[in-house]
């Protein structure tokens, strides 16, 4: 057994003041310890958002009545709340859980050796928006659940994705200079591809403003429009996403590009097509609550493979061994 080292009064004063450079400087994770703490933060990203929206469509919004308490004389969910309030503070905990996977994956980055900076940021970035957004969600219980800070929740939850699949694809590369392995059109087509992809979302969230699963069995305010025809919208821009990723597929097989790129469009085509499909069933038999949280669920996957789609179009080395050793061979090709 290793054993443990005994802490100095000096130790406990250096990690009092910077427990993140106290940690790193007596542990140092493997590589692929990063990895899976980055993946955790991910993972945790989106079982926050499917458990949200179960909390929406059990009709336990406002189980918890008011924040950041569940009651005005209780900090947890009491006998008399019923199932609704269970659900609702259990997906408050979650919230806790989020943040443990977050920090781990900050402390996993920041003990990393050596210690590379821009991947600690984008853990912080990720606590920070997790804060905002818990604090929101807040607000959305203040207010009855307004449909519009719904949407807003529902938003920077898609960003915090965001953030943790950059950071996890990081932790998966090197800090050299980003090399692009295709031509300035196909990246075009792909940020095309993207913007569609996030007005897909925003619009996905008007459609549930409007529509029936208000998220209580109160009367909660509505979006004032006719939900029909957004989610005709909805549709409307999922064709879109879909022809642009086709097409994306065709001009990445024509050019003969990378595995990488060509790998990741069609896992998005496929997600995309299970995607649509569950859309006109769960549209069809009138949004059941089980096929909604699924539409849910596939939504924060497309999001992810949309962003792995963006990120295969580079590749980044590693520093050290992006620097050219010395040769003595003159290369092929060229004339001494």
């Amino acid at each position: 057994m290793v054993p443990v080292p005994k802490l100095t009064r000096t130790d406990a004063q250096a990690a009092l003041r910077n427990p993140l450079a106290f940690i790193a400087e007596r542990w140092t994770p493997h590589p692929r310890t990063v990895q899976r703490a980055a993946l955790a933060a991910l993972v945790m990203g989106v079982i926050i958002v499917v458990t949200g929206g179960a909390v929406r469509l059990t009709g336990s919004g406002l189980g918890c009545p008011t924040w950041p308490t569940c009651t005005d004389d209780s900090l947890t969910t009491t006998g008399a709340m019923g199932l609704h309030g269970a659900i609702e503070f259990g997906n408050r905990m979650l919230t806790y859980v989020l943040c443990a996977a977050v920090g781990w994956a900050i402390i996993a980055a920041r003990s990393q050796k050596p210690w590379r900076r821009g991947l600690t940021r984008l853990g912080w970035a990720q606590f920070w928006v997790v804060m905002g957004n818990a604090v929101l969600g807040g607000i959305v219980v203040l207010v009855g659940l307004n449909p519009y800070t719904v949407a807003a929740h529902f938003l920077l939850s898609t960003a915090l994705m965001a953030v943790a699949t950059v950071m996890w694809q990081r932790t998966r590369e090197g800090d050299g200079a980003p090399r692009p392995l295709v031509g300035k059109a196909v990246q075009q087509l792909v940020w095309f591809l993207v913007a569609a992809s996030v007005l897909l979302i925003a619009v996905g969230t008007v459609v549930t403003g409007a529509g029936p699963h208000a998220g209580d069995s109160s009367e909660v305010d509505r979006i004032p429009i006719d939900w029909e025809t957004v989610a005709k919208l909805h549709a409307v821009l999922a064709w879109i996403v879909v022809t642009l990723t086709f097409a994306l597929w065709f001009v990445l097989k024509a050019v003969d590009a990378p595995k990488g790129p060509l790998n990741r469009t069609r896992e998005l085509f496929v997600v995309l097509l299970a995607q649509g499909a569950l859309g006109y069933v769960q549209y069809f038999t009138h949004l059941p609550e089980a096929l909604v949280a699924l539409h849910m669920l596939g939504s924060s996957v497309m999001w992810i493979w949309v962003l792995r789609v963006l990120l295969s179009l580079r590749e980044r080395p590693d520093v050290t061994a992006a620097l050219p050793g010395p040769t003595t061979e003159t290369p092929i090709g060229t004339h001494a």
